[in-house]
């Protein structure tokens, strides 16, 4: 199949399990997701749990956030059937793909990444480790030990990807041709604000998970921040805050956010979280029953993790039998 002018062989994408995903996940990404394994792509799903660690001291609620995530994702409609989900921990060899990689990068070329200078400044840690550094070359050998050719990311995640492509044409030069150079898959998703204005993260307490509840769902929208004027209208520039939720809206009712603003009219931003609410939950409704139905069989999610980590392995272990062999490193 070809997504633009590009035959994507293996895609790789994934999130860290801090938490609950978001609506601004879904739309940004996990939707994509599945429309892509519906078209036949070949999806790896990272869970990265070492990267917890990157702006925060230590890892709380790890397998809860983890498995939690899992049934994020099958109630959201990806199929473990057609899909790799494993855990970044349960892969060694992505760990021993750090360190050659490590080498193929500058001390000033981690510092300059301006992802990792906006980590670091929403950073959660007392003291920032030098895995915050290192975070970008991680994420390298998430991407290519599967030999992903084409990434989806947010344009915030450019940087990071662009750090990958760096380190692959940089070995292959070295070493000889093992790795594929992958691309950006940029999002067409708009930004989606959380309830305050800001960034929607599960670390600012901002955004509305897809595992909440309705009434949850109805709270957190009543208390999202609008402007005085009456009149409802979609203006991203001037009004963001409630362009976000009619945006929200017209995503949800699977329409354009100028007809929701026209049928808000001059009823003010009570009307509009109404309607917002109402379209969120009906969208959510289903998704949120398959996520209760599954969260009654955990050791379900945990067979699927165990076979998506096998086959990660056997992948992995491949690559990295490669590797070795490219650098002449001789296994005894």
């Amino acid at each position: 199949m070809l997504i633009g002018n590009r035959t994507p062989t293996r895609v790789l994408t994934g999130d860290r399990p801090t938490g609950p995903l978001h609506l601004g996940h879904y739309f940004g990404s996990l939707q994509n997701r599945v429309r892509l394994q519906r078209e036949g792509v070949q999806l790896f799903l990272v869970i990265a749990d070492y990267q917890v660690l990157t702006d925060r001291d230590v890892a709380e609620r790890l397998q809860e956030n983890v498995e939690g995530l899992v049934l994020d994702y099958l109630a959201a409609g990806v199929d473990p059937q057609e899909t790799v989900v494993f855990t970044h921990s349960a892969v060694p060899a992505l760990n021993q793909l750090l360190l050659p990689f490590l080498s193929l990068v500058s001390v000033s070329e981690l510092r300059r990444n301006p992802t990792v200078k906006d980590e670091i400044a929403h950073s959660q840690q007392s003291a920032v480790s030098g895995l915050m550094f290192t975070y970008p070359v991680h994420q390298a050998a998430d991407i290519l030990f599967c030999k992903a050719n084409l990434v989806p990311v947010g344009q915030d995640q450019l940087p990071h990807l662009e750090a990958t492509r760096t380190i692959a044409r940089r070995f292959n030069d070295r070493y000889g041709p093992v790795f594929p150079v992958p691309e950006a898959m940029l999002s067409e998703a708009p930004l989606l604000l959380g309830t305050d204005g800001g960034k929607m993260s599960k670390s600012r307490g901002n955004a509305i998970s897809l595992s909440a509840t309705a009434d949850e769902t109805a709270r957190l929208l009543r208390g999202a921040k609008t402007d005085s004027d009456r009149r409802i209208s979609y203006d991203p520039d001037q009004r963001p805050e409630v362009s976000s939720l009619l945006l929200l809206a017209a995503l949800c009712r699977q329409t354009d956010p100028y007809t929701v603003a026209e049928e808000v009219g001059d009823a003010g931003a009570e009307k509009l979280k109404l309607l917002v609410t109402e379209a969120v939950n009906d969208y959510l409704a289903p998704m949120r029953a398959r996520r209760r139905e599954l969260a009654q069989d955990l050791g379900l999610v945990r067979e699927l993790l165990r076979r998506g980590n096998a086959r990660a392995n056997q992948v992995a272990e491949a690559t990295l039998t490669e590797v070795r062999d490219a650098m002449g490193t001789p296994v005894y």
